[in-house]
């Protein structure tokens, strides 16, 4: 599977909110950087699977739309807007936030992630 196959894979509806699938997608020594409009942060897999059993939680349906997508070698970087449906009110849709990562795949998994966000 190629580098831009994987990420595709990696933003299809639901599989944020699944840890099982999000783990088959990351390398054990993944790392992301990611600045959001709340500062800086610094993940590893762990907390990527944490991040998904909190989503799990919260939301009920996750829908990845993306509107640019550029591979290079080993590189993927990616613009998606993200929206969810909440356990309160599972009718509608809400646009969570606004991403930008630029993706390094090492093995066949996200190896290095540079990422940035804004809320809604």
């Amino acid at each position: 599977m190629s580098p831009k196959e994987i990420v595709q894979d990696f933003y299809k509806n639901d599989v944020i909110l699944n840890k099982d699938d999000v783990k088959e997608f990351l390398h054990d020594d993944l790392i992301i950087e990611w600045n959001s409009s709340k500062g800086f942060v610094q993940m590893n897999k762990q907390d990527v699977l944490n991040l998904s059993d909190e989503l799990n939680k919260a939301y009920i349906r996750s829908k990845i739309r993306i509107t640019h997508m550029i591979a290079e070698g080993n590189q993927v970087a990616v613009r998606y807007s993200h929206f969810v449906k909440t356990v309160e009110n599972p009718r509608e849709e809400m646009l969570l936030a606004h991403f930008f990562v630029i993706w390094e795949i090492q093995d066949g998994k996200l190896y290095r992630g540079y990422q940035m966000s804004q809320f809604s």
